[in-house]
């Protein structure tokens, strides 16, 4: 099977530090090649994989403000539909774009819709509704007007997290500082418990930042580390008390709290969008509902055997049941369509 994997150009494969998308087309690239797919991976240049790899974006767009996002991401859609004829299946990561490419080439596309930034953009995805394969990242993110081929958790390497059987004493914040994301409420939890609050990821909004968190940061009790990378992410999530993920939108996945758990520490969350698929309550975390609740559940952490937490995490969320589970997918797609690799 020829598979042209169409990569967002954001960030370069593997990510840095952040960028969860680019994160998990490195891993699934990683994962096909492993089972002998015939993969090509369209990134940005300075990307590294095992497979082959076309650039045409020369650095990430989001590293170098001189890069005209627009014109690259056309530049770089256009090269792998420009090529479709060398490829069993286009996979696109890239969001909506690469759609309108979609309808001029014969072979298919599959689209990993990873969340709905808008429902703004919803009518390109109607558009390519059954013309484009979609896979949704959670039950919860399926759209009800659109079809999808399969839902597929995102998978991560076990391997790249370390089981802490004992639990440390900071809570942690890990992700884009954003309303969304829940900082101001992660910070308030902290507070009301007495606890260290160490908080990583890049600011998203910086009137966010500069109104609801700054304020907080002493370098003490409350601690901004900024956005750090693979090194550094595993002792963090390790040495933490509990990730707290208490988020004010529907959120599509959350890659962060698989990544907490499989280092045996849980999650507290609040019970949006697929954070029910995410975390066990009582088992990998708690799911809450107020910054009341989460600060009841904080006194709960110590019930839970960090072990299991990780041993969940190995069962439903490696890289290997995603690599495996796309496969199935592709094959589905080419059987529908009539043809095979």
């Amino acid at each position: 099977m020829r598979v042209a994997m169409l990569a967002p150009i954001s960030w370069r494969v593997p990510p840095r530090h952040y960028g969860p998308w680019e994160r998990v087309v490195w891993l699934l690239t990683e994962g096909l090649v492993d089972r002998g797919v015939d993969v090509t991976l369209f990134a940005t240049a300075d990307s590294c994989t095992r497979a082959r790899l076309v650039a045409t974006c020369p650095r990430p767009c989001s590293e170098d403000p001189s890069l005209d996002p627009k014109v690259w991401e056309s530049l770089h859609a256009a090269a792998v539909f420009e090529r479709a004829g060398e490829f069993d299946v286009i996979h696109n990561h890239m969001d909506f774009l690469p759609l309108s490419y979609s309808g001029l080439v014969r072979t298919p596309v599959v689209t990993t819709i990873h969340g709905f930034s808008s429902e703004r953009i919803l009518p390109a995805y109607e558009r390519y509704n059954g013309h484009t394969a979609y896979v949704a990242i959670s039950h919860a993110d399926r759209h009800p007007r659109l079809d999808y081929v399969a839902t597929i958790y995102h998978g991560i390497l076990p391997s790249e997290f370390t089981l802490r059987r004992e639990h440390g004493e900071y809570l942690l914040f890990f992700g884009r500082i954003h309303h969304d994301k829940g900082t101001a409420e992660a910070i308030e939890v902290a507070r009301r418990a007495g606890r260290r609050l160490i908080i990583a990821g890049i600011v998203h909004d910086r009137a966010y930042f500069d109104r609801e968190v700054a304020p907080h940061l002493d370098g003490d009790r409350v601690q901004y580390l900024g956005s750090v990378g693979a090194q550094q992410r595993d002792a963090l999530l390790g040495g933490a008390y509990a990730l707290l993920h208490l988020i004010n939108f529907n959120e599509p996945f959350g890659l962060s709290m698989v990544e907490a758990m499989a280092t045996g520490t849980p999650v507290i969350a609040r019970g949006r969008g697929a954070v029910p698929e995410i975390v066990r309550h009582g088992m990998t975390g708690f799911i809450v509902e107020s910054v009341d609740d989460a600060v009841r559940a904080l006194a709960e952490v110590p019930t839970l055997d960090r072990a299991r937490v990780r041993g969940y995490v190995e069962r439903h969320f490696s890289a290997d049941r995603m690599a495996s589970e796309y496969i199935e997918a592709y094959r589905e797609v080419l059987r529908r369509q009539g043809s095979s690799p």
